[in-house]
């Protein structure tokens, strides 16, 4: 909840949105439709009455990870490399820090970079907004 407020203030609260199913690559999407916990639109949700938002749609794809830390590092992250999403977000919350995946290739992302607590990081699409790790955590 805390990361998803950080982005609201980042980007409009009309261009973030919680568990919305997203398209992927169209050799996976038969098969696929991911929700992720958190996503920054382009564009408002509502331009998408009848399909979900697709790759080209995203700025953001954000995953919370709790027990679910192996398959969103492993299984989502080349799904969504292998779709084109610009950056993909991980909040590790046990070890309380941020995976940041950018630079997505067919085979996965080619850079993941690891920020601790005490850290922050930019969006990509927001390169001018700080966003401290420790925001995402109960104080």
């Amino acid at each position: 909840m805390l990361l998803a407020e950080r982005l609201v203030q980042i980007f409009g609260f009309r261009f973030v949105n919680q568990e919305v199913p997203i398209d992927v690559a169209p050799e996976d999407n038969p098969t696929n439709e991911p929700v992720p916990d958190v996503i920054v639109l382009k564009r408002e949700l509502s331009h998408f009455p009848s399909g979900n938002p697709r790759p080209e749609d995203l700025r953001l794809v954000v995953e919370i990870a709790d027990s679910s830390l192996t398959f969103d590092l492993t299984t989502k992250a080349v799904l969504y490399a292998r779709a084109g999403i610009d950056e993909y977000w991980v909040l590790d919350v046990a070890r309380r820090r941020l995976l940041v995946h950018r630079d997505a290739k067919a085979s996965g992302y080619a850079s993941i970079s690891a920020y601790g607590e005490h850290e922050s990081v930019a969006p990509l699409a927001a390169p001018q907004a700080e966003f401290r790790v420790a925001d995402a955590f109960p104080a």
